[in-house]
């Protein structure tokens, strides 16, 4: 489909690669973007019409869908990680995770299907990971609610394929944002996994690996378990 002249919804919008979509949206053609924050008083971002969105408040949610009925491309971008360490300490941040990421990007679809479908079918994005794919101890809820998110964006591709919109799932590393700004790793630019996705909505692809990571790790899912789980 066509960004130039599409309405788009971005979710997580106020920083990073929320952000960092947005304004790859603008700069593609975009007619309008929506960007879903938490606090819209504070977002003062030129182009983007701010809206208020918790993706963890149906009644929010549901405003939003109303606000936003004229959406063709919706990006759930937001997400936390916020998880407990493997062996102990409370699993509220897991289980907030799992409200925000995996919960939390499902009620936005939901929400947004019928939307999309009035005008054509569109496009849904969800933004991934490769935590989609490859467990962290480190970070042991962040890994899971991924990969629930990626159980449900291939759902989302089967239940919607009937009403022509597209499912995109994008997976990438480190993105240099401030959450990871205490991480020693390579990193990806988040315009590179905007950019990266913008082609794919124009090109109807339904998968984005932004890097070498996304790729590597994707290939060795067909492979024996110690591709992605080296014992020594």
């Amino acid at each position: 489909m066509k960004i130039e002249g599409s309405v788009a919804l971005v979710t997580g919008a106020n920083r990073g690669i929320g952000l960092a979509f947005s304004r790859a949206l603008l700069a593609r053609g975009a007619a309008k973007v929506y960007a879903g924050v938490r606090r819209p008083e504070d977002f003062d971002e030129p182009g983007l019409e701010p809206l208020r969105l918790d993706v963890t408040d149906h009644e929010q949610i549901a405003a939003a869908a109303r606000t936003a009925s004229d959406a063709t491309i919706v990006i759930n971008n937001a997400g936390i990680q916020a998880g407990p360490s493997l062996l102990e300490g409370s699993l509220d941040g897991a289980r907030r995770e799992l409200e925000v990421n995996y919960l939390g990007t499902w009620a936005v679809s939901r929400a947004f299907a019928p939307v999309l479908a009035a005008h054509g079918g569109g496009a849904l994005v969800n933004m991934l990971s490769v935590a989609s794919w490859r467990a962290n101890n480190r970070f042991p809820g962040y890994a899971a609610s991924k990969s629930a998110q990626w159980s449900l964006t291939n759902a989302l591709r089967l239940a919607l394929r009937e009403q022509g919109t597209l499912v995109v799932g994008v997976h990438v590393g480190w993105v240099d944002t401030d959450a990871t700004a205490g991480i020693d790793a390579p990193k990806a630019d988040a315009a590179e996994v905007a950019a990266q996705t913008m082609d794919a909505i124009e090109s109807g692809e339904p998968e984005v690996l932004v890097d070498d990571t996304a790729r590597r790790v994707r290939a060795a899912l067909s492979g024996p378990l110690d591709l992605l789980y080296p014992s020594a």
